[in-house]
């Protein structure tokens, strides 16, 4: 079996070894492929691994040995997994892997925005602390978690974890979610429709995947609905977001702040309205990123390979 790998920098940029997979056949890597070399790169593969690197019906009618493609991660819009079952090419995806990093990493973002601790920080540093008579100074609001009610859009793995770590701090947790499962076993939880959730939430973090339906639904018309002292985190797709709303909405104080892991486009653009918004932290697409996470997601990615190799493939989206 010939295997490529598209994409492979980021799960791997040296310290999560691709052995399990190199091992299944002649096998290739590329940290990073331009869209006008995925045609040549991939000719003659059996296996093609890609994370964010397409793989639109145009390529893959290019690709006549192609037998399987393994994304590496849950989500995997960039396969035209339609294209692909006509084909008789299986996709699998990586379902569980970042569960706990991502709901983690909301709270990073939470936290950070509650109490501003990189900026007090650098305050103290330079020299503001040491200026003043007494013993304590802070120069934004400070908030507790206690008492505030958590919003989740997509009430999934990630979505209930991350419902759990808001249950721990005291928060009353409220979800949105079009295929509901049994309520969570913490208590202050309820099933609510999204613009109440918008309109009573302190905090709303997404965690849904991004369709054709709900692509750019927080809009103007959800914010608006915000508690001018509520924070947005999206730690799930950019597009899912108007960042041109949301850029409005912090700028008018519809709402205290937002915390983004995720753009509409990235890497983000230099004219990307949220990069001049007031109150906004923007991170790197780096929730999932834990070294325990890429771990997990590489070993489900090599039992996915081997697999196929099988005749038993596992995790097919298609």
């Amino acid at each position: 079996m010939k295997i490529v790998v598209l994409d492979g920098f980021t799960l791997n940029p040296g310290d999560n070894p691709w052995a399990g997979v190199e091992t299944q056949g002649e096998f290739t890597v590329y940290d990073r492929t331009p869209a006008d070399k995925i045609v040549e790169r991939c000719a003659g593969a059996d296996i093609v691994l890609t994370n964010k690197t397409p793989l639109t019906a145009e390529t893959l009618a290019q690709l006549p040995d192609l037998k399987f493609i393994s994304v590496l991660a849950t989500g995997f819009n960039v396969v035209d997994v339609a294209e692909a079952r006509k084909r008789n090419i299986p996709v699998s995806n990586v379902p569980i892997y970042g569960t706990d990093s991502v709901a983690q990493f909301v709270f990073a973002i939470l936290l950070e925005l509650c109490h501003n601790v990189a900026l007090h920080d650098k305050l103290v540093k330079a020299g503001d602390w040491t200026a003043i008579e007494d013993f304590c100074f802070w120069k934004t609001p400070l908030m507790e978690l206690s008492g505030k009610t958590m919003g989740i859009v997509g009430f999934g793995r990630i979505g209930r974890r991350t419902g759990a770590l808001a249950a721990a701090f005291g928060m009353k947790v409220i979800a949105h979610d079009l295929y509901q499962g049994d309520a969570p076993d913490f208590d202050s939880f309820e099933w609510v429709e999204m613009d109440e959730l918008f309109k009573r939430s302190d905090v709303v973090s997404l965690h849904c995947p991004l369709t054709a339906d709900n692509e750019g639904f927080v809009n103007a018309t959800l914010l608006n609905r915000m508690k001018p002292s509520s924070f947005l985190i999206n730690t799930s797709r950019g597009p899912l977001v108007n960042e041109t709303d949301l850029a409005a909405a912090l700028d008018a104080g519809t709402l205290a702040g937002a915390g983004l892991d995720v753009v509409s486009a990235e890497p983000i653009k230099a004219d990307n309205p949220m990069l001049k918004a007031k109150n906004c932290l923007i991170t790197p697409h780096i929730a999932w990123a834990t070294l325990e996470a890429r771990q997990r997601l590489m070993q489900t990615t090599v039992e996915n390979v081997s697999g196929f190799i099988d005749g038993s493939p596992i995790n097919v989206v298609n």
